[in-house]
C-alpha cells in the first residue's frame, strides 16, 4: 500500500493561555482544512510537542508558566524545525526582533485579523511543505533515502526494502529524534485508524530492524508505552540492552 503521508491534513497546534482565543482560532482555521490541537499553557504545549508531530505552531508569548519564547527555544534546541507563528500583545520592535532571532517564522500582534492569520498560515505551510516534498533525498544519521529511485543506503551499503518498509522508514526519518506512536504510524503510513491492530506496526518495525540495524549504531528505538523513534542509542540505553 502506498504511503499516505502527502495526503494527510496539515496538523497545527494553537497555544494560548486564554481558552476563548484558542477556541476561536481553532474553529476558524479548521474551516481551512487543517487538523487542529490546542494547548492552554506552556507545559501543555511542550507535552504535546514531545508526543505528536505538527506542521505549524501558533504560539502566544506571554503565558503564566512557560513563555512562548521558552517553548520555541526548547523546540529549536531539540532540533525541531516546525514553523512557528508568534501571536502576542507585545508589539515593540525589540520584542519582534527577539522572537524572530529565536527562530520564529512570523510575528502577529494582538488584536489580529483571522483572515490575516489564515493567509500567513497558508504562505508558511506552502513554503515549508514544498521544501519537504520537493527534496529528492532524505537522510538521518548515516541513512539515506532516494525518493526518486526508492533506494536506501546505510554506511555505503544498498538496503532492499519493500514499498511499505520504505514508507515506514521515510516517516521515521522525516521525524528523526521524535517519538511517534503506533496509532500515528497506523494512520499516516497505513491509512488505518487508531483502533487497528498495533501488532502490524510491531511486525514491520521488526522487519526494518533486521535490515537497518544490522549496522552500528542501532537507531530504531522502542520508547516503552509510547511508540518508536529514529535516534542513536545513548550509553545508558546501550548498557540496559546489554544486560
Amino acid at each position: 500500500m502506498e504511503s499516505l503521508i502527502s495526503e494527510r491534513k496539515p496538523k497545527l497546534l494553537v497555544v494560548d493561555d486564554e481558552r476563548p482565543i484558542t477556541d476561536l482560532i481553532a474553529t476558524a482555521i479548521s474551516l481551512d482544512g487543517y487538523e487542529v490541537d490546542i494547548a492552554n499553557s506552556g507545559i501543555e504545549a511542550i507535552n504535546k510537542l514531545d508526543t505528536k508531530n505538527y506542521d505549524l505552531v501558533i504560539l502566544d508569548v506571554m503565558m503564566p508558566d512557560f513563555s512562548g519564547n521558552y517553548v520555541l527555544q526548547r523546540m529549536r534546541n531539540n532540533q525541531l524545525d516546525t514553523p512557528v507563528i508568534f501571536l502576542t500583545a507585545r508589539d515593540s520592535t525589540e520584542d519582534k526582533i527577539a522572537g524572530l532571532s529565536l527562530g520564529a517564522d512570523d510575528y502577529i500582534t494582538k488584536p489580529f485579523s483571522l483572515e490575516e492569520l489564515s493567509l500567513r498560515i497558508k504562505v508558511i505551510l506552502k513554503r515549508y511543505l514544498a521544501t519537504e516534498t520537493n527534496s529528492k533525498m532524505l537522510s538521518a544519521y548515516d541513512i539515506e533515502l532516494n525518493l526518486d529511485t526508492f533506494e536506501v543506503m546505510r554506511q555505503g551499503n544498498l538496503i532492499q526494502l519493500t514499498a511499505l518498509e520504505f514508507s515506514l522508514l521515510k516517516y521515521l526519518v522525516i521525524h528523526v529524534n521524535k517519538v511517534v506512536s503506533k496509532s500515528e504510524l497506523l494512520e499516516e503510513v497505513w491509512g488505518l485508524d487508531m483502533y487497528s491492530d498495533p501488532n502490524l506496526v510491531e511486525t514491520y518495525i521488526s522487519y526494518l530492524r533486521k535490515k537497518i540495524d544490522i549496522y552500528e549504531p542501532q537507531v530504531i528505538q522502542t520508547v516503552r508505552g509510547i511508540g518508536y523513534s529514529l535516534r542513536e542509542m545513548k550509553n545508558r540505553e546501550v548498557n540496559r540492552r546489554v544486560r
